[in-house]
């Protein structure tokens, strides 16, 4: 819909243009009844022009001066009505002076059009539509003579055209333009539109798309973490477009507008205390509001009547405003001459996207030397000079002491007025002048190497015309006189970047900018922006502290963000992370979990490591069991080799000797197999901890069970008649060690087989620890081996315990019995001594349990035969013992 009514806008402009000319004509026809060649007066003429004369000229359309109108009645005749006198736009002059300079560099360059010389003409807009369209015909026309649309006989021949500085002048120029077929080199913005190629196809942009500063906006807002911010467009179909553009830009990179106000453009004098007062709540809803930073579009008129808004706040209870002003390259901070004395201040610390610019050599020591008789043919010089410097050039003067010297410098105007270092758009037009001269030297090279070059082709060249200089210049690529490169992109547009420029107003009327940063759109995206933090000056307000402008106070690490219902997603509370969680950034959307091996620090700020825990051997309590298991161990081999050394004394030979080795060498494995449970876990010892404690275990005990069962056979096969006399022997006891070792053989390998321990990690169960474990794999298979061996020793506990009273006088039942009640006791109290405990305690439980057990046996069984073999070695005799059975 915007798109519509721009393009209805335009034509209903080209329908203004044709009634002008028409009207104009008639004005003419009546005076002469024809058109022809000999009309020397211009019915409308312009006082503001600069003419030089030259062999081609390129021409310009500058708003170097401002005149106020009151408001159209539709009563009466249009007529200007002055308010006082024109108003100089003292800054805007260095655009003259720049399409001058680059003019004077090229003739005086005989590499670049050599032996043809450049002449211009420049004539004022007066920021008007009409005078616009008047000043683009008048162009079209012969030097003081306003015949368009004819060629008279000494016509000059413009090749080009330069202008305007804002969207709204060039398209006034484009419109007339193009059915001339004249390239247009526009220095200022032009309203972006799909088919603007089509309608204007000789249109060349001297500045890059201004599309590129929005998202150059957001990736400053994004650097310094602005995420509340204001925007103020100028109230047209550019602001609307602008608003279209950047409200969803905003959006998809989490930043948001804290409100959207309206610039009023430019309008009439009787207009202007109407709009204050319309006004005044948006100056409060801009000073009241949360966001200290302001974006800001809108061309030099709309930021006329923003400084006239804020020129009268004062004159009212609000006080002045401290925000930070992001501005795009359409403002470059100029000032009228009636508003010299108008303060600055509330802009210090502004950040703006301005053309980029440099400093061709020369052009400081070429406006050092301007004086007001510089040039006889200047029709700007005078206003710029009294308005400039407050003073008049006029011969007759009441008062001497106002009268101008002529030798007044530039340096002492205050830099609200006038810059003595080139602007954006004075390098911009610089570069335009060196475009057009650039393509006609291409025409130069084309015309030579057709046929050699004498009088005749350097007329040619001449009478090249302007739609001919549009092939050439779209292909140009060259160098300018400080390195940069010129050239265009398909669209016309000058492939080039931003100048990211900080803006210092003082007191005393003085402006410094100081470049701080770039925007280069062609970067990869995510780095386009290129910024100096230290050398920015901000607003007195903030006390060069980094402004902030969020809709609330940041959600700090440790807390994340919690939507207000019906606010924007910018407007949150904050809440603590839930246990286990963290958020190590500021603003964070949600907290996030640590990853296994790490856990929250106390603020829940960050994630650290979590402490490897297990049972190793530079632990004390791992020291304390490991040394344990080794000495048991060493006593068990005492204990073996000392039967081994004995093995023929009736002591060792009583209770079926190989049991007795078998029951010691399965003991010294059980308190071996404990280390097992030390050290960090593997593969391999996971796989072999329970199953070989399973086995060996089953073994002694199915061990402690055949010498239990062979005592009592041995007694029931004394009876006479016995039938339990074919039972004796080591056949039944070697049975029932292999039978009850292989099945708790057979019950461990369809563990290993189905669902075998693994090593594995606890997080959860100590926190800030990763503890190091053995998976057992299926609990049933585990609690199944305890089962088993739990019943051996139940088996073992009945048969010894009615075993006990049996004559002998080395009846092992009772010492058996006695282990059995030690060995159930350990075991009855491991189940849920290890199913209350975590971690490596709960391994130190099993390898307790393993030594106690494994203790109980050795020192139940085999301390009293030690004592006996060992210190009582009378006893150990057969005398002894058969006086003892009698």
């Amino acid at each position: 819909m915007v798109t519509y009514v721009g393009w209805q806008s335009f034509l209903n402009s080209i329908m203004l243009v044709v009634m002008l000319v028409l009207a104009l004509l008639c004005q003419t026809a009546s005076k002469t009844h024809s058109i022809n060649c000999s009309i020397y007066d211009d019915p409308l003429p312009i006082p503001h022009n600069f003419y030089k004369t030259g062999e081609i000229i390129i021409g310009e359309i500058v708003s170097q001066v401002f005149l106020n109108y009151d408001n159209l009645s539709f009563t009466e005749q249009p007529m200007q009505t002055l308010i006082d006198e024109p108003i100089s736009v003292p800054k805007n002059y260095q655009h003259i002076l720049a399409l001058a300079f680059a003019v004077k560099e090229i003739n005086e360059n005989p590499t670049i059009l050599s032996n043809i010389s450049l002449g211009f003409r420049i004539i004022n807009s007066y920021f008007n539509a009409r005078m616009t369209y008047k000043a683009t015909l008048n162009l079209l026309s012969t030097q003081q003579r306003f015949v368009p649309n004819f060629s008279c006989h000494n016509q000059n021949n413009m090749i080009s055209l330069i202008g305007g500085c804002f969207s709204e002048i060039s398209a006034n120029i484009a419109v007339i333009l193009a059915s001339k077929k004249t390239p247009q080199l526009t220095y200022g913005t032009f309203l972006p539109s799909g088919d603007e190629k089509m309608y204007f196809p000789l249109l060349y942009r001297m500045v890059p798309n201004e599309a590129h500063q929005y998202m150059g906006a957001v990736r400053l807002f994004q650097h310094f973490g602005w995420t509340w911010v204001g925007l103020l467009a100028v109230d047209n179909d550019k602001g609307d477009r602008f608003l279209q553009t950047m409200l969803p830009l905003l959006s998809e990179n989490a930043i948001c507008s804290a409100f959207v106000i309206r610039l009023p453009q430019w309008s009439f004098v009787d207009q202007l205390i109407e709009l204050f007062l319309d006004h005044v709540q948006s100056y409060a809803t801009i000073f009241q509001g949360k966001a200290n930073v302001l974006f800001i579009y809108g061309e030099n008129p709309s930021f006329q009547v923003l400084r006239i808004l804020l020129f009268l706040m004062p004159f009212t209870s609000w006080p002045p405003l401290e925000k930070v002003w992001i501005i795009t390259s359409h403002w470059d901070f100029i000032s009228m001459s009636l508003q010299k004395n108008w303060e600055m201040q509330t802009f210090h610390g502004s950040l703006s996207f301005t053309v980029h610019s440099d400093q061709p050599l020369g052009f400081q020591k070429f406006i050092q030397t301007l004086n007001p008789s510089w040039s006889k043919e200047d029709g700007f010089i005078q206003d710029f000079w009294e308005q400039a410097f407050s003073c008049s050039l006029k011969m007759l003067m009441e008062d001497e002491e106002s009268a101008c010297t002529g030798e007044e410098k530039l340096e002492s105007i205050p830099g609200i007025l006038f810059e003595m270092k080139m602007t954006g758009h004075s390098y911009s037009i610089y570069n335009a002048v060196y475009a057009v001269a650039h393509a006609l030297q291409a025409i130069y090279k084309s015309i030579s190497k057709r046929r050699s070059l004498d009088k005749r082709n350097r007329l040619l060249l001449q009478n090249v015309k302007p739609w001919q200089v549009h092939h050439f210049l779209r292909s140009i690529l060259f160098n300018n006189s400080v390195g940069d490169t010129i050239h265009f992109n398909e669209d016309r547009e000058l492939v080039a970047g931003y100048d990211i420029t900080n803006w210092m107003m003082f007191t005393n009327g003085s402006v410094v900018r100081v470049k701080v940063g770039k925007l280069e759109p062609q970067a990869p995206p995510g780095s386009e922006l290129t910024i100096n933090y230290d050398q920015i000056m901000w607003h007195h307000g903030f006390n060069q502290v980094l402004p902030v402008s969020v809709c609330n106070d940041n959600c700090y690490p440790g807390y994340s963000r919690k939507k207000k219902e019906g606010e924007k997603f910018c407007c949150y509370d904050c809440a603590a992370c839930p246990e286990g969680m963290i958020s190590s950034k500021i603003d964070m959307d949600a907290c996030a979990e640590c990853p296994e091996d790490q856990y929250p620090n106390k603020h829940q700020t960050k994630c650290i490591p979590r402490v490897v825990s297990y049972l190793s051997y530079k632990e004390n309590l791992g020291i304390i069991l490991a040394t344990l298991a080794i000495a048991f161990s060493l006593i068990t081999a005492f204990v073996f080799v000392t039967f081994i050394k004995h093995k023929d004394t009736p002591i060792v030979k009583a209770n079926n000797r190989t049991l007795t080795y078998m029951l010691l060498i399965s003991l010294l494995l059980c308190f071996l197999c404990s280390l097992l449970f030390i050290g960090q876990p593997g593969k391999v010892t996971c796989i072999l901890r329970q199953t070989a404690f399973g086995i060996i275990f089953s073994l002694a005990l199915s061990s402690v069970l055949a010498k239990t069962i062979t005592v009592v056979l041995a007694f029931m096969a004394t009876k006479p008649g016995a039938k339990m006399r074919k039972w004796v022997g080591k056949g039944v006891a070697n049975s029932i060690v292999l039978f009850c070792s292989f099945a708790q053989a057979g019950i461990c390998t369809i563990w290993l087989c189905t669902y075998p321990p693994f090593p594995d990690a606890d997080m959860h169960s100590a926190y800030g620890n990763m503890i190091l474990q053995c998976n057992e794999g299926s609990a049933t298979m585990f609690y199944c081996v305890l089962g088993y061996m739990g019943s051996l020793a139940i088996i073992s506990f009945i048969v010894a315990f009615l075993a006990r009273k049996l004559p002998d006088s080395f009846n092992e039942a009772k010492f058996i019995t006695f282990s059995m009640l030690v060995f159930c006791s350990v075991w009855l109290s491991f189940v849920p001594t290890y199913l209350s405990t975590k971690g490596k305690y709960m391994v130190a439980v099993e390898i307790f349990s393993i030594l106690c057990s494994s203790a109980g046996l050795l020192g139940c069984i085999f301390s009293p035969k030690c004592y006996i073999i060992l210190l009582r070695p009378e006893l150990n005799s057969r005398e002894h013992l058969m006086r003892k059975i009698k």
